[in-house]
């Protein structure tokens, strides 16, 4: 794969526009390219240029250097020289740095100013996000110090743990945390020890143990937010109360808050750093590009200035990240390194051939049966019967049913498919848990797999009334239709983990909200599957028509 190709590939969508223009500065090099190639032939046509080189490149009568390979003086490297390349580091400048080109004597010497003009506007662009963005991550680190103060003192309020009071009233006091005057350092603040300081002694660990101060919570606010229809009736009814409890039930909620929020902020940082990477290597890349088309050593002296930048030296976002490992680590995860970082550093969604194999199996397996019931209607002359219309008209409305969300769930299969294509962040938007999204083929899968259970129990009833034995046992034919709501009804309220577990359960609580919409908190996954179904009412009289049929 091209570079160009893996560049775009790798962005951040929501950050798109502040990437390097690669594609931009690739094309001015070709049309340099195209200038100097003119310029070539236009020298070669000369008579006197041919008769006087005789086809030789201008290389082969460059001063010989010498077998022993000895060094260029000082004052021919200064010859060189193609850029200059100026940091510009006063205040109120929006620019970081100027680059001259020292070569405009040559011929086409202004199609390379304007390439490093525009070099020099998108390296500025960039680093003038990367420091922005660099500036939020540190205010939000902050905040979530401020926060992790919060949760253990109100650890300290519920468990109430056992240490010596005598030798920690004085630390006490002081691990108060004056947090205006604490800046970016804020973070610093929870003390974490490294591994050789946890092999010391118990009673050392005693002696250092500093509690954090409890008089924080006399701060601090927890809001809650109903989960259940009676906890939301009795906050409408009853006025909310003035104090905290600071319950168990809410230093869970609150944990479980904190760890999605460190869950993101981690998230935040990787992108950040990924962003940094990114950039010093489309400008490492176009760089050698210019060198190659203009046989010049013009990178060196760029890249330079671009790995001395904050942006070439990531070692706050570095920092950041350990930091958060850490305390995710210590405070979430019980210490437990290995799980901790494989719930923060989330990995792709590997895609599973026997998926693949599955969504192609029941595909011809549906094409199949529909095949065969033409075949079977038109065989048995099932339309030249009497009562055939109305049988037809009875038969066949109650697996429509069955269409209806097949056609629901491919409908939804190919936005996820688009999504997946234009790089939306769709799990994120709907708050998905962490790697238990569907991909486009599950839900093909899923469509395709109803669909075979709806066209075989089409068949298999169409076989029953037909067949002289099977037709004296009305009741059983019957029972065909509601048989197939039972199995569908049975995979998805299945607890095991299995069918995708998750997945179901998400769609049985989105569907639960949204029939008790007053009485719940409406997330965005709610409004959007509530705005589907209300957006085909129209469809939903016929299909409470044919449920109460099969029942």
């Amino acid at each position: 794969m091209k570079f160009g190709k893996e560049f775009n590939s790798q962005m951040v969508q929501e950050w798109q526009g502040a990437y390097m223009g690669y594609n931009y500065l690739k094309k001015l090099l070709e049309n340099i390219k195209k200038i100097r190639d003119q310029n070539a032939e236009s020298h070669s046509d000369h008579p006197q240029a041919r008769k006087g080189h005789m086809g030789r490149k201008l290389t082969m009568y460059r001063a010989f250097s010498g077998l022993t390979g000895r060094p260029a003086s000082p004052s021919r490297r200064k010859d060189e020289e193609v850029i200059t390349v100026t940091p510009m580091q006063h205040e109120g400048s929006e620019n970081y740095c100027h680059t001259t080109f020292l070569k405009m004597s040559e011929e086409g010497a202004e199609f390379e100013v304007d390439f490093f003009k525009k070099l020099d506007d998108e390296f500025n662009k960039v680093l003038k996000f990367y420091e922005a963005k660099v500036g939020g991550v540190k205010q939000e680190a902050e905040e979530l110090s401020k926060q992790m103060d919060a949760l253990i003192a109100m650890r300290i309020k519920v468990d109430k743990p056992c240490y010596d009071e005598d030798s920690s009233t004085g630390a006490e006091s002081e691990s108060v945390v004056d947090t205006e005057n604490q800046g970016g350092e804020h973070m610093d603040v929870i003390q974490e020890k490294s591994e050789d300081e946890h092999m010391t002694g118990e009673k050392s660990k005693f002696k250092e143990f500093k509690p954090a101060s409890v008089e924080i919570l006399q701060h601090v606010k927890i809001n809650v937010d109903p989960v259940t229809p009676r906890s939301t009736l009795k906050n409408f009814v009853i006025s909310s109360k003035l104090e905290p409890s600071f319950s168990k039930f809410e230093l869970k909620k609150v944990e479980a808050r904190l760890q999605k929020a460190f869950l993101g902020f981690h998230q935040q940082l990787r992108m950040l750093k990924n962003y940094s990477i990114l950039n010093v290597l489309a400008f490492s890349k176009i760089m050698k590009k210019y060198d190659k088309i203009t046989s010049r050593n013009a990178s060196k002296c760029y890249l330079d200035v671009v790995n001395k930048s904050c942006l070439g030296n990531h070692d706050e976002v570095n920092s950041l990240i350990e930091r958060v490992e850490a305390i995710f680590v210590k405070h979430f995860a019980k210490g437990h390194r290995s799980k901790g970082l494989k719930f923060l550093r989330h990995r792709n969604k590997e895609e599973k051939h026997r998926t693949t194999f599955f969504l192609g199996l029941f595909t011809g397996c549906s094409v199949a049966l529909l095949a065969a019931i033409i075949v079977f209607v038109h065989t048995r002359n099932l339309l030249d019967h009497e009562g055939a219309g109305q049988y037809m008209s009875n038969i066949f409305p109650l697996y429509s049913l069955f269409g209806y969300i097949v056609l629901h769930m491919i409908l939804y299969g190919g936005n996820t498919y688009l999504w997946r294509r234009l790089r939306v962040n769709y799990p994120f938007i709907f708050e998905f848990k962490s790697g238990t999204e569907l991909g486009f083929r599950e839900i093909f899968f899923i469509a395709s797999g109803i669909s075979v259970l709806a066209l075989a129990a089409i068949l298999s009833n169409l076989d029953m009334e037909m067949d002289p034995e099977t037709n004296k046992f009305p009741t059983i034919t019957e029972l065909v239709p509601l048989g197939l709501v039972f199995v569908v009804l049975l995979i998805t309220l299945c607890p095991f983990n299995i069918i995708y577990r998750s997945s179901r359960f998400f769609l049985i609580r989105g569907m639960w909200h949204c029939i008790c919409a007053p009485l719940y908190k409406v997330a965005f996954a709610d409004f959007f599957l509530a705005d589907q179904l209300t957006s085909q009412v129209h469809c939903q009289p016929r299909i409470m028509d044919e449920c109460n049929e099969i029942l």
